[in-house]
């Protein structure tokens, strides 16, 4: 079985574009999208009109959920102006999405962990932010990914959420996060202040393949017209989204960006 895995691709259409033409040249046998895939100050609609065109296996995230269950005064800036750019035929579409998927053969998919789409699996937020240069986030030990992976025993378990691509080993699972399509970092205030950074800006997305001798991940970069995608922020007021997609870190946060 070879997959290619996409998650996270927050409305960022040439992104998503750059990336679905080197899926098509690797003769996969699924696309798996992880979720989080149209909230953002980019192009919510056109990604969501040329995802539902695709047969891909596909789960919401947490920004799905959010931008369908909360009111528009509670909402983040990134769903809000995605929610009031979506036509309703991509609203049905979203709410019927899983939260989860078992893709069968060993294959099992969530957006976050197994319990939580908000849950990081991968990395654990700490509150060191700065402190000798820390971004407040380190790689989860052994027996925080034993602990969020819980009930789940498939050989492979693929989440996203974070946008950091990362790959590790527990007992018999292999759990893989093929970092973000169309955002290569971000800030976060929960549950400390931190920052999730690749220190590059391109699209991220991974090919998993099951050999004799076990799955095997490569972590992919593919680049695209990253500036494009950086001036369409500047110009919906999302200075934080531009210098993350100009460089895959954080320059402007959020709070300065929005308020």
């Amino acid at each position: 079985m070879r997959l290619a895995v996409v998650s996270d691709i927050h409305g960022n259409l040439p992104a998503l574009e750059a990336v679905l033409a080197e899926v098509r040249g690797e003769h996969v046998d699924r696309v798996v999208n992880l979720g989080d895939i149209v909230s953002g100050p980019l192009w919510p609609r056109e990604t969501a009109a040329l995802l539902r065109a695709m047969s891909w296996s596909t789960i919401r995230g947490n920004h799905e959920r959010q931008l369908l269950a909360l009111p528009a005064d509670r909402m983040g800036p990134a769903d809000a102006f995605a929610r009031a750019r979506l036509a309703e035929e991509d609203l049905h579409w979203l709410a019927a999405l899983p939260a989860t998927l078992d893709l069968g053969d060993g294959v099992w998919c969530c957006h976050g962990t197994p319990a939580s789409d908000l849950q990081y699996f991968l990395e654990t937020v700490t509150p060191d932010l700065d402190r000798d240069g820390s971004p407040g986030v380190r790689a989860a030990t052994a027996a925080e990914v034993a602990d969020r992976l819980g009930a789940v025993t498939a050989p492979l378990v693929l989440c996203g959420h974070t946008h950091m691509p990362r790959a590790a080993q527990c007992g018999g699972t292999l759990v893989v996060n093929p970092g973000s399509v169309g955002l290569p970092a971000f800030d976060d205030e929960h549950p400390y202040a931190h920052r999730m950074e690749t220190g590059s800006p391109h699209a991220r997305w991974a090919l998993v393949e099951r050999a004799e001798a076990g799955w095997q991940v490569q972590q992919r970069l593919t680049a695209y017209d990253w500036e494009f995608a950086a001036q369409r922020a500047e110009h919906k007021d999302r200075g934080d989204w531009a210098d993350a997609l100009r460089t895959g870190r954080v320059g402007r946060t959020e709070v300065e960006a929005c308020g």
